[in-house]
């Protein structure tokens, strides 16, 4: 007589899709595989809590769960099988290490007794992933599972967030036990530093150098993004009277409608962001890392300032820039702690050393003297005689349609389109922009976009891409299809070139064009063939109609604007430059020795 099935028994892949539920994950993004195979199988039974978008390419999956996490907040969740599964994973995972995204990769790997054994499929993913997760793990054991997904999650969505993987063996997932729920983390030598209170003794000291100084700034990256503090950075702006200068990754923390707001630093920041940190005598960093791309040759970066820096990682305060005062924590509770801390100095108007919040005026009036100099020089400020389109004809036309419609998302790629969508642009709402920053990954786009659609069901996700960077990953349009999306706009600025590259070998190279000439399909052809509406448009007059009618069309639309071919990106910082030298239009520079002659210096 057989005995009575226990029926609490699960397999790890069942255990696998509840522990998800579990953490309240609603979507994933994968392709299965030989090696992930029981996880698919037990998914169905999952379908109510669980849904499942099958992408064309593990890399789509892993940035369709970036931009689910950019636009949410939430952590994403991508999976694949093993071997090529795994490793195509990679790309996604180091760009979301890079740009502090909280993401879980799951993967399916070989049975126990064939790992190192160079079986089918077989890759050390758990290796290749170490230099660029918050922790891989390999699981052997079903029992594991719920304590390894809880731990993934903590770890992913907490302190800085990151990428997470967890490798499943295929016998693992087959397994039969009972799982127990009731699990404690095993997370010894982890503080995510965002419980701890940030260091009174540190605060009062930045708050007397707020006060104390003439020509202060405040400098925002993506951490004030992640911990929800644009509340509270604008009352800490707004109660001193500080100019605030967003990076790349900070776009939409600070409304850049607002008189303290002056846009974005760096290699192509604008000329008076970068002057004015060149001149300003204390820097309050919050949550931005200092990248190279931010402080240009780092020995010359703000030379005149007492640096305060703001992170949840203590690895970064003090790595690239001196700091005078480092404060290791939440962005959103250091912001309370520094404001609070100016209120309870001896007076609003003047501290011990005499320095008046609403002197700063004067300051505030140098920066702008500067902006109102350099702004007429930027091309992108006139139109061209010859009626040829011209990238910022498209970022002006978006831009007017966003301002009459509200606020939509605009996910970017890598390139030039990027760097003219982040300066000309308004960004007035965190997560309104989302962008590949630290990894640069051309491809990024498309995917990404449709993991912020599914996300946001209910806004309008506009993407921005280069033709080089949609060629890489366009596939995912038919996942768009397949899922029925019908927000997800996409505008390709086509020139025909691999365009950032090939505006450095034109400045910097000599006009040697070196693998940067690009071919490509009829992208409207392309879109049609996929199901979704292309136009194409190659003329001024088209744009704004072109943009109007993709914003009432009721589906995916691909808009191909053929612009001009050799437009560029300015102002731009030469390699190994400080951001004080400046190239700030558009000279046909041959020679790095010509460049310099035109740079702008303090």
């Amino acid at each position: 007589m057989s005995a009575t099935p226990n029926p609490d028994l699960r397999t790890g892949a069942q255990i696998l899709c509840e522990a998800l539920v579990r953490q309240g994950v609603d979507v994933i993004f994968g392709i299965p595989g030989g090696a992930i195979m029981p996880f698919y199988h037990a998914l169905p039974e999952y379908s109510e809590q669980l849904h499942h978008v099958l992408c064309r390419h593990e890399q789509g999956a892993g940035h369709a769960a970036e931009g689910y996490a950019r636009a949410s907040g939430r952590v994403g969740v991508c999976v694949a099988t093993s071997g090529p599964g795994a490793t195509n994973l990679v790309t996604p995972i180091a760009d979301a290490w890079m740009d502090s995204s909280p993401m879980v990769a799951i993967t399916g790997q070989v049975s126990s007794a064939l790992l190192g054994t160079d079986a089918f499929q077989e890759t050390d993913i758990v290796g290749i992933t170490v230099p660029i997760t918050k922790h891989s793990y390999l699981v052997r054991d079903p029992r594991e599972i719920p304590r390894v997904i809880a731990e993934a999650f903590y770890l992913a969505s907490t302190g800085r967030p990151g990428p997470v993987l967890v490798d499943v063996t295929k016998d693992a997932q087959q397994a039969s036990i009972v799982p127990d729920w009731n699990v404690t983390l095993d997370l010894a030598g982890y503080d995510d530093h965002r419980q701890c209170e940030v260091n009174a003794g540190a605060v009062r000291e930045a708050a007397a150098l707020l006060a104390s100084s003439s020509r202060p700034l405040i400098l925002v990256g993506n951490g004030v993004i992640q911990s929800g503090a644009s509340a509270e950075l604008l009352a800490l702006a707004e109660y001193t009277g500080i100019p605030v200068i967003t990076t790349l990754h900070g776009l939409g923390s600070f409304p850049q409608d607002h008189p303290l707001s002056l846009g974005m630093p760096g290699m192509h920041g604008w000329v008076h962001v970068n002057r004015a940190i060149q001149r300003c005598d204390v820097l309050l960093n919050v949550g931005s890392r200092f990248d190279d791309r931010v402080t240009g040759k780092a020995s010359t970066f703000a030379p005149h300032a007492a640096v305060i820096h703001v992170d949840v990682d203590p690895s970064e305060i003090g790595k690239l820039v001196p700091v005078r005062v480092g404060i290791v924590g939440d962005a959103r509770a250091a912001l309370r702690a520094l404001k609070s801390a100016l209120e309870e100095l001896p007076t609003r108007n003047a501290d011990a050393t005499g320095a008046e919040f609403e002197n700063r005026s004067a300051w505030l009036e140098e920066v702008h003297a500067l902006r109102d100099k350099f702004e007429p020089r930027q091309a992108y400020r006139r139109r061209t005689d010859d009626g040829t389109l011209q990238p910022n004809d498209v970022c002006a036309a978006l831009n007017a349609a966003r301002r009459a419609r509200g606020n939509c998302r605009v996910v970017t790629d890598v390139g030039q389109h990027q760097m003219w969508t982040a300066q000309l642009l308004d960004w007035h709402r965190p997560r309104s922009h989302i962008t590949s920053g630290g990894s640069g990954t051309m491809g990024f786009a498309v995917p990404a976009a449709l993991g912020a659609a599914i996300a946001l069901p209910d806004e309008t996700i506009w993407v921005v891409v280069g033709d080089g960077g949609f060629q890489m990953t366009n596939q995912e349009i038919a996942t768009m299809a397949q899922e029925g999306l019908t927000n997800v706009k996409i505008a390709i600025v086509n020139n025909g070139y691999l365009g950032m590259v090939r505006q450095w070998q034109q400045l910097f190279e000599g006009r040697r064009y070196s693998g940067t000439p690009l071919s490509g399909p009829d992208f409207a052809k392309l879109a049609e063939a996929y199901g979704v509406c292309g136009v194409t448009v190659d003329s001024v007059d088209q744009v704004e109609q072109a943009i109007d009618d993709a914003w009432n069309y009721p589906g995916v639309v691909v808009l191909d604007f053929r612009v001009e071919r050799e437009a560029n990106v300015f102002p731009i910082v030469p390699q190994g430059r400080s951001i004080g030298e400046m190239l700030v239009d558009a000279h046909t520079h041959t020679t790095p020795s010509v460049v310099a002659a035109y740079a702008e210096r303090p």
